[in-house]
């Protein structure tokens, strides 16, 4: 089990750095050799199940998630939180995006993950959390980066 957290600052609001980060399918957009699908209807919700599938052929594995806490900011000074819990057989865990007012209009964004790689020994932990920060980290910053569909 690895515990990692990611922050990022950025001159969006939390309206917009919240709204980029929770459009799952985008995250296909950053991470390479992903496709992700919704599988319950819009608006996303405590109870949205989406899945991100991963790698190529045989070599490919689901991802699949549910959001058990759903909470967007009411305003420019709140705090956005998501929670998600990995649902998969080969992953597990969760994760948690908050999204908090920093500065003159920006965002702080924070995201925590506890990530578990059934069948993979302890022994590769400190890879794994490397390999996740580095991962998880161009993805946030690619999100960010990233102008959201129309």
């Amino acid at each position: 089990m690895v515990l990692f957290v990611l922050e990022r600052i950025t001159p969006l609001s939390v309206d917009q750095a919240w709204l980029r980060l929770t459009d799952w399918e985008r995250h296909a957009d950053v991470v390479p050799l992903t496709r992700v699908t919704v599988r319950t209807p819009p608006p996303t919700r405590e109870g949205t199940v989406f899945v991100a599938r991963s790698g190529i052929g045989p070599f490919a594995f689901d991802d699949p998630m549910e959001v058990v806490t759903w909470q967007p900011s009411a305003g420019a000074t709140l705090t956005a939180l998501c929670r998600l819990a990995k649902q998969g057989e080969f992953v597990t865990g969760w994760a948690e995006i908050e999204v908090h007012p920093y500065g003159a209009g920006g965002s702080r964004v924070v995201w925590r993950e506890d990530l578990s790689v059934r069948l993979l020994p302890r022994a590769f932990d400190r890879p794994l959390r490397r390999a996740a920060l580095w991962m998880f980290g161009r993805a946030v910053d690619g999100l960010l980066r990233q102008e959201p569909a129309p």
